[in-house]
């Protein structure tokens, strides 16, 4: 708990003079929400399980990806045991976090968000072992990026740019060809972070309460992308970077995508 307060003093002087550096600049300030959708909860910083349902060859990056998220003032991300049967299934007030071979399908890693009105209900993270263990993507820089970035979309954030062309940006929150310098989050992130929790709900949505809704949603396959819904959004290539399912009386499915790269 003294390290867990130490590291969180220390984030906060270097957040201050990041944030300060970036008044001079005039480089504008994160607004990398996905339309305000966040975890209900009535105090700050709030905890949200993270289940460990990954081989063992995952959990040091799912354990660094908790790491680098709790460093924020708002949250703590805290690996669990995992709960998730079959096919990565969900489970209410909570995040599960998987992976296996899904196949040739695409996709590298992908975040699936439930919410019913504008809170966030649970929430799953699936990497792609058909691509992980291929010599481009088999590596360090790759799955610490992937994963925090898929766990990053369960807490409310969404991409700060998706132009594989464009410079990084120094954060998991960014698409790149190149994760060297991309593997963690950055000032923006946790400043964002900050401004979507911001408030304090008058319920919470952190605990499997059927009255929070989604109760009926954790048999939906997100593996699927013909069940993904409608497209949202694009990424630099053309192809669908999030999607929304509609299931009806305020409840929906948003599932975020990165593609793999299969020309190499």
């Amino acid at each position: 708990m003294i390290l867990s307060q130490t590291i969180r003093r220390h984030s906060l002087s270097v957040l201050s003079v990041a944030l300060a550096t970036t008044s001079f600049t005039g480089i504008a300030l994160a607004s990398h929400s996905w339309g305000g959708y966040h975890w209900a909860r009535t105090n700050n910083p709030f905890t949200v399980d993270v289940g460990n349902n990954v081989t063992n060859a995952w959990t040091p990056y799912l354990s660094t990806t908790a790491t680098d998220w709790s460093v924020s003032t708002v949250l703590d991300a805290k690996v669990v045991t995992g709960k998730s049967k079959g096919n990565c299934q969900p489970t209410l007030g909570r995040v599960e976090v998987c992976n296996a071979k899904y196949g040739n399908n695409g996709w590298l890693g992908i975040a699936s968000v439930w919410a019913n009105g504008t809170h966030i209900t649970q929430g799953t993270v699936k990497m792609n072992d058909t691509y992980f263990a291929t010599a481009k993507y088999n590596t360090s820089a790759w799955k610490n990026l992937v994963m925090c970035q898929e766990v990053g979309h369960t807490f409310g954030l969404d991409h700060q740019d998706e132009n594989f062309s464009n410079s990084n940006l120094g954060t998991c929150m960014d698409y790149t060809n190149d994760p060297t310098t991309n593997q963690h989050p950055n000032a923006h992130d946790y400043e964002e972070l900050g401004i979507i929790y911001g408030h304090l709900d008058s319920t919470t949505t952190l605990i499997a309460s059927k009255s929070q809704g989604a109760a009926n949603q954790t048999n939906e396959d997100t593996t699927d992308p013909s069940k993904w819904g409608k497209v949202l959004k694009k990424d630099s290539h053309g192809r669908p970077s999030l999607h929304e399912r509609d299931l009806g009386k305020g409840q929906k499915i948003f599932t975020f995508v990165l593609w793999a790269d299969e020309t190499n």
